[in-house]
């Protein structure tokens, strides 16, 4: 979950900067990551579109789309879900959103939704339900939704040597849950990310997946609030970050309500992520 986060503003790779608001030359297509092509899409359709790996063959990182050429903007939503939340879960908080997915369904908005493994395991037939409209595109949130570095909003630290593992977890959870086709993009839980944690995801052959625009839904209950800041946030090819978290974000889907129709009055068209990152990386 997200509180106070700093903004990104770069594209494509950032190096080893720490995200605070959670190019290269062209070269060969980063692989898919090897958990989800256990899917075994149809090979007559394409793969999706990564960034090539960074300097030293790091993790690519993505913070936003193309400035110009058209008023695109991506609406992306973790659907967090911790490890140790379970019994939360159990006792009847609810850390899913079906009325907020129901609300981009009726407006007809194509999103990003960043899932945590433990998420799919805990809804099971909605992240299926997600997974399998061509309206939404299911990406990767880890596992647990521990912190890939020290020090991030409280959360507890994965150890250096299960940073991989957490990746593929949550999509054999996806799997397991029937999303076919999920992402190759990762958003590190919090936004929070080092040098470390991007060499240690390269072999996964993932795109880290950050922001631009904090929806600064997390714990809100102002929708008009959250409106206000992602609509004074959005630039063209923005990456906007909101939650689907029934009991930590439950002003969400009432600000979505509000944000699709002035963006839309302002000529804005709803993308997804992998809209934008093709539209990045053919640009480079």
């Amino acid at each position: 979950m997200i509180t106070l986060v700093r903004r990104a503003v770069a594209v494509g790779v950032l190096g080893a900067a720490v995200l605070t608001g959670c190019g290269t030359a062209p070269a060969p297509q980063a692989p898919r990551p090897a958990s989800p092509t256990a899917a075994s899409p149809s090979p007559a359709k394409s793969r999706p579109p990564t960034l090539a790996p960074g300097p030293a063959g790091l993790t690519p990182v993505f913070a936003h789309g193309p400035r110009t050429g058209g008023r695109t903007v991506a609406l992306t939503f973790d659907a967090d879900m911790t490890a140790d939340q379970g019994r939360r879960a159990a006792a009847g908080e609810r850390f899913d959103n079906p009325e907020l997915i129901a609300a981009l369904r009726e407006l007809g908005v194509p999103a990003t939704v960043f899932m945590t493994g433990r998420w799919a395991e805990e809804y099971p037939r909605q992240a299926r339900a997600i997974g399998r409209d061509p309206l939404f595109e299911v990406a990767n949130h880890s596992y647990s939704h521990y912190a890939f570095t020290g020090g991030c909003y409280g959360l507890p630290t994965v150890a250096r040597t299960r940073m991989r593992a957490e990746v593929e977890q949550a999509y054999a959870a996806f799997r397991a849950a029937g999303v076919a086709e999920p992402m190759p993009y990762f958003r590190f839980p919090g936004g929070c990310h080092d040098r470390t944690a991007l060499r240690e995801l390269t072999a996964a052959g993932v795109t880290a997946v950050q922001w631009d625009v904090v929806g600064g839904d997390a714990f809100a209950t102002d929708a008009d609030a959250v409106a206000r800041q992602v609509l004074d946030g959005v630039r063209p090819g923005s990456v906007v970050v909101l939650h689907c978290t029934r009991s930590a974000a439950p002003a969400t889907e009432r600000a979505v309500r509000r944000i699709v129709p002035e963006l839309r009055r302002q000529g804005y068209r709803f993308v997804k992520v992998s809209e934008l990152i093709g539209a990045a990386d053919g640009r480079r």
